[in-house]
């Protein structure tokens, strides 16, 4: 996994994914030679603009202007292709700098930076976020989408060297992805986004529309129900586990102990 390498570095002054300079040259220009990283900047960026049901690899030779089959002395198929894809994204947190690797104020700002830094890859890669709940981690203990496991010791030396148990930690962990992952992709399916292949979000809001008929009080309520108030719930969840947390982390010590 690409989590155990160094962490790429940030890019300087500049906010947005560190991938964009690694993005397919504009037609015209002179063309830099592939590798591995360009190839999987290059399937990001492909997802990102037309989907993950329309990636292939001859599309993405095209996007790239050579032949599908070039492709192959980089990735050993369209498999390889997402797992790299993957990586890449969950790599985009060391980029981040709202995002601190270890606490610089407490576990609890460490978790929401590290929460909020989530949501934005969610939001600027939606069509991918999927992958990350649905891609074999690098362990089974490994949860998304939390799945680096250099994330993942963060994640626990931050808690465990700020009074949690080793126990409470893992309870945390384990409540805090899983907070996550449904929050988000909740978010990205509302965004139209098929979290999964029998998802058809093109056809549900006619059927919903012929069905309302029947549901008068949904009808009615029915501007209320399509407000976006997804920041605003991640907030006011994200600040509930955390209330829920520091109580797990008082119980999770000893008698007496100093917290």
């Amino acid at each position: 996994m690409a989590d155990d390498a160094d962490a790429p570095p940030a890019v300087p002054g500049e906010r947005q994914p560190h991938t964009r300079a690694l993005r397919a040259s504009p037609p015209g220009t002179a063309r830099t030679p592939l590798d591995r990283r360009r190839v999987l900047a290059a399937g990001l960026e492909f997802i990102d603009q037309h989907g993950l049901e329309a990636l292939t690899m001859r599309r993405m030779g095209a996007h790239l202007g050579v032949e599908g089959m070039a492709l192959y002395r980089h990735v050993t198929g369209r498999e390889d292709l997402l797992d790299g894809v993957v990586d890449l994204v969950v790599d985009e947190l060391y980029g981040d700098p709202e995002v601190y690797l270890a606490p610089q104020h407490g576990w609890e700002d460490y978790l929401q930076r590290l929460a909020h830094g989530v949501r934005r890859i969610a939001l600027a890669h939606p069509a991918v976020f999927p992958l990350i709940a649905s891609r074999p981690p690098a362990a089974p203990w490994v949860r998304p989408p939390l799945r680096s496991l250099r994330w993942l010791e963060s994640f626990l030396d931050a808690l465990t060297s700020h009074g949690f148990s080793d126990g409470a930690a893992v309870a945390a962990y384990r409540a805090y992805t899983s907070f996550l992952l449904g929050h988000l992709l909740l978010e990205v399916s509302q965004r139209g986004v098929p979290i999964s292949p029998l998802d058809d979000p093109e056809g549900a809001p006619e059927a919903g529309e012929r069905s309302l008929a029947a549901y008068p009080l949904v009808r009615r309520l029915a501007p209320l129900l399509s407000e976006d108030e997804s920041a605003t719930e991640f907030e006011d969840s994200l600040e509930n586990l955390l209330e829920r947390l520091q109580r797990v982390r008082r119980e999770s010590r000893p008698p007496g102990a100093t917290l």
